[in-house]
């Protein structure tokens, strides 16, 4: 439930967008930005505005082109976004945060509880021959990808894997589950919903790690009840789909759409570990 001082603490009515770092959340991200080059003229460009055009383009949706003149150029922003996914500083800064929200929280920073599941994500017109290849997800009657998240009991991301939207989430997840387990060595036990039983998905189980996986199944008596654990990785998708550039699949490779994941994480990572800061 919204009260006051929860309205308050969430008001960016401050900043120029509501997108728009405020310089608590920049004294969090600054000291992760590599710095320029060996060489060469000094940088000119203002770092801390193109992660501004970077989230005003995940928040708003819009393309790169439309962003406003008062943001640096869609060639600048574009090109720090793909050189800072590519070198692994959206990934050092994520993972950075997660930890300060797991030790705010109380809890220890690697968690040994993770939910699993999927969604996906209709495709928007594109076209090219360097696209990534888009499915038929015939459950959801969705042409376009499928985003397959872990997150922990707090609803925080643990890792990110997009694929075609016809292949099967059991199908789906040994790379994600492969790639969190150097992470979170102390994860035992993985929640998922009836999508991810079968002996192969137990065997992907046990090629990946030491961990069980226990699946919370749909009751018959309602359909519309919180099932045990389930619902906080819903509640992570309804947080991720709150940015526009999230809605569809708008993107032509799966490592952008992943990365737009995680940017929708760190933003909303950032505003809560300084919502006690005014905004300037």
């Amino acid at each position: 439930m919204w009260k006051p001082e929860h309205r308050l603490a969430a008001d960016r009515s401050g900043l120029r967008y509501p997108s728009d770092l405020n310089d608590a959340e920049w004294a969090l991200v600054a000291s992760f930005i590599p710095p320029a080059r060996r060489g060469g003229r000094r940088r000119s460009v203002n770092v801390c505005e193109v992660i501004n055009a970077i989230f005003y383009v995940l928040s708003t949706g819009c393309q790169w082109q439309a962003l406003p003149k008062d943001l640096p150029p869609r060639s600048t922003a574009h090109f720090y976004f793909m050189l800072w996914n590519w070198d692994g500083t959206l990934e050092r800064i994520h993972d950075t945060l997660y930890v300060a929200m797991r030790e705010a929280a109380g809890r220890e920073a690697s968690p040994s509880v993770a939910i699993i599941d999927s969604q996906s994500a209709r495709a928007s017109q594109k076209g090219g021959s360097s696209i990534d290849p888009q499915g038929f997800d015939a459950g959801k009657k969705v042409t376009g990808s499928k985003r397959h998240i872990l997150v922990d009991t707090l609803g925080l991301l643990l890792g990110v894997n997009v694929l075609q939207a016809n292949i099967q989430d059991r199908d789906g997840t040994h790379d994600l589950l492969r790639r969190v387990r150097r992470r979170f060595p102390f994860i035992e036990t993985i929640f998922a919903d009836a999508g991810y039983q079968g002996p192969r998905m137990a065997k992907t189980i046990a090629a990946t790690g030491k961990w069980r996986i226990e699946i919370v199944k749909r009751t018959d008596l309602h359909h519309f009840i919180v099932l045990p654990k389930r619902w906080i990785v819903e509640r992570t998708f309804a947080w991720i789909s709150r940015n526009r550039r999230l809605t569809r699949d708008f993107e032509r490779h799966a490592t952008t759409v992943a990365a737009f994941v995680r940017l929708a994480m760190i933003r909303l990572m950032l505003k809560r570990l300084t919502r006690s800061t005014p905004c300037p």
